[in-house]
């Protein structure tokens, strides 16, 4: 038996429809739980965020599902992962003042330790990664 904050259960997987925007409120809930639960609750908050940024955008962007897959390596460092199966890369915009959207990629970019994006032959993954105090 594998106590629950052993490395074989810092894992967390979804998999999302396309254009299933209440997925991303889910994703949220499960990872803050799993964060918790892992013992690392202090990246919660910004996880959650830039997580549903990821999520949200390949939702929105590619008319396409989205895999969701966040693990906890043993050096306690989260990297979260959004595939999804377009093959078009994302790009920051500037957003005018007042505009809902558009800065998504800016927050992934100020507030994880790395991030970036991997082409792959059925689309790309966006991912981050932030490291735990």
């Amino acid at each position: 038996m594998h106590e629950p904050g052993c490395a074989l259960h810092r894992r967390l997987h979804a998999a999302l429809d396309p254009a299933d925007l209440v997925a991303v409120s889910t994703v949220r809930h499960r990872l803050r739980a799993a964060l918790s639960l892992w013992g690392v609750p202090e990246l919660a908050d910004t996880a959650e965020l830039l997580a549903s940024e990821l999520v949200t955008n390949a939702l929105v962007h590619t008319g396409r599902g989205a895999v969701f897959d966040a693990v906890l390596t043993p050096e306690q460092r989260l990297r979260i992962e959004v595939q999804d199966g377009a093959a078009r890369l994302p790009g920051r915009r500037t957003p005018a003042e007042y505009a809902t959207s558009g800065r998504g990629l800016l927050l992934v970019e100020a507030l994880a330790d790395d991030w970036g994006v991997q082409l792959r032959g059925d689309g790309k993954v966006t991912w981050f990664e932030l490291e735990a105090a």
